[in-house]
């Protein structure tokens, strides 16, 4: 099987000569001494560690394409021809109260302060990426008007231009983390929440503080990890003087700008650009139970966590650890990841596949329940983009996963809505947008009704999050045929029985029953009756 090519990708803007390629090493079949390019080993040979990263930086988010034995689109959404579960009180089931647009996309997760959501996804956490940064104004109130929660990631603080330390080298004033959280607020309308990360480096500038006080913010979030990556969230600056700065801050860059040699060398041309590092956690018990009371005792109301595609001791503890310190919400994010700039051999060679861990992660929780421990909410990330593999998450993992993480997926919309209303400007429209017509009103199929509901303010609302607003429609119109098809019409009812297994080898993964083997009981009652 041949799950991936490496020494060749379009991300790092490689390629092979030969149409023969050795398939464990990628490096082509007949190597020729005087080959002009462009392997990885031949970028590699003058260009060194640039070629560990997509390009173009800013520009590009990248999804890791390493192609796993078993994923979600080795189950199936089960279909029944009769019943209907989770209608409101009251409500008898039948033809004339059960058509799909009744279904209640719904969903809330929390210990105890519950924050509701109208769809069970929410973005992937948009930190201190040039792309988050360009577009924010596009993501921030398009899950705002959605009604979905809004991750801003780690080392936002960090890396803000205009940031001012005090004495004790914490945040004073961040305008960069400031605009982040108005956006969203202007437009929140009491459906999901901004969430502010923190990782090591925003935990000694003292960015908790910083959004509570100022802010007012009501949750906030521990990094352990992410899908994408097994070390520290990375950026890249390119210039000398922003790469001294981040480094006088505390951050870790690279090449060290502050050796003679390496200015030598960006003066000269040779290199055009430093990576900004942050450092790995080491998580404890201990240190992770009081880090978490510290920040309730500071005043927030929630506290989540997000980790990622660790062993499976890691789960074990984000889990058990978790229950004990009463966690509001476990964002799980699966191998391979997707990222504006993480290293790519590493988005696709480690980690445990999203499919694997939630399948782990049910096993893990289910132990912990019938040990008489409640499991906090969970959510699944790591590659889902349609409302099927958010279905199938939720149902893989029911009854504990309540949500869907969604990075790249979430970003689009963004980035396409925003693109329209610069190529309208322009007068550039691609055939692929013009053939739907030549105005916002004729283009975006929502559009009238946003401005039914916002009137003059439409004006205001950036197509970004008119394209987000509109993707999620169709999100929850999808999630809606299928929760009927499956006859839930809440999230709540959605079960592991709604999901069979296509092969064998998927159903031994994650538990669930073999197409040939499901229901079979049942269906022989029937044939025997």
């Amino acid at each position: 099987m041949n799950l991936r090519r490496p020494n060749a990708n379009e991300a790092t803007g490689t390629f092979n000569r030969s149409r023969n390629v050795v398939p464990m090493s990628g490096i082509c079949t007949t190597c020729v001494d005087g080959c002009t390019g462009g392997c990885e080993a031949f970028l590699a040979s003058f260009r060194g560690r640039e070629v560990l990263y997509p390009k173009p930086f800013g520009e590009v988010t990248a999804g890791a394409d390493k192609n796993y034995p078993v994923d979600y689109s080795h189950l199936n959404i089960q279909g029944y021809a009769a019943g209907a579960k989770g209608l409101p009180p009251g409500v008898e089931p039948g033809p004339d109260t059960t058509a799909f647009p009744m279904v209640d996309t719904e969903t809330e997760y929390g210990w105890t302060k519950k924050v509701k959501m109208r769809l069970p996804i929410f973005t992937g956490a948009l930190g201190s990426t040039e792309i988050a940064r360009k577009n924010w104004e596009h993501f921030a109130v398009g899950a705002a008007i959605s009604g979905i929660t809004l991750v801003c990631g780690e080392n936002v603080c960090g890396v803000d231009p205009e940031l001012e330390l005090d004495a004790h080298g914490k945040v004073k004033r961040s305008p960069e983390m400031d605009r982040r959280i108005e956006t969203y607020k202007r437009y929140h309308e009491g459906y999901g929440e901004i969430l502010v990360q923190m990782n090591v480096e925003d935990t000694r500038f003292g960015v908790a503080e910083y959004v509570l006080e100022k802010h007012g913010l009501d949750t906030i979030e521990l990094k352990w990890g992410q899908g994408a990556k097994c070390i520290g969230g990375e950026i890249k600056v390119k210039s000398l003087e922003r790469a001294l700065e981040l480094s006088r801050r505390g951050y870790i860059v690279l090449p060290d700008p502050n050796n003679p040699a390496v200015q030598e060398a960006f003066r000269r041309g040779a290199i055009k650009e430093f990576e900004r590092h942050s450092r790995l956690g080491f998580v404890t018990r201990e240190s992770f139970l009081a880090e978490v009371e510290r920040l309730r005792r500071l005043g927030f109301k929630r506290v989540t966590l997000k980790t990622g595609a660790y062993s499976a001791v890691e789960l074990a503890m984000a889990l058990r650890y978790g229950s004990e310190a009463r966690i509001d919400l476990i964002t799980i994010d699966g191998a391979p990841g997707g990222t504006g700039m993480s290293p790519w051999p590493m988005m696709n060679e480690w980690g445990i596949p999203t499919f694997y861990l939630e399948a782990l992660a049910y096993r893990y929780a289910e132990k912990l329940r019938q040990r008489g421990l409640r499991v906090p909410d969970l959510a699944i990330a790591g590659g889902f983009s349609t409302e099927d593999g958010v279905f199938k998450a939720i149902a893989m993992g029911s009854p504990y996963v309540k949500a869907v993480c969604m990075g790249r997926a979430l970003m689009i919309p963004g980035m396409v809505g925003k693109n329209i209303g610069i190529w309208l400007e322009k007068g550039e429209l691609p055939k692929t947008v013009s053939r739907y017509g030549q105005t916002v009103e004729e283009i975006f199929v929502c559009y009238e009704e946003l401005k039914e509901k916002y009137g003059a303010e439409i004006k205001n609302i950036p197509l970004g999050a008119v394209g987000i607003y509109t993707f999620c429609q169709k999100f929850r119109t999808g999630l809606q045929q299928l929760m009927a098809g499956s006859r839930n019409y809440s999230l709540a009812t959605i079960s592991r029985r709604d999901l069979v297994a296509l092969t064998e080898e998927a159903a031994k993964v994650s538990g669930l029953p073999y197409v040939m083997e499901a229901y079979a009981e049942e269906a022989e009652r029937i044939l025997e009756s």
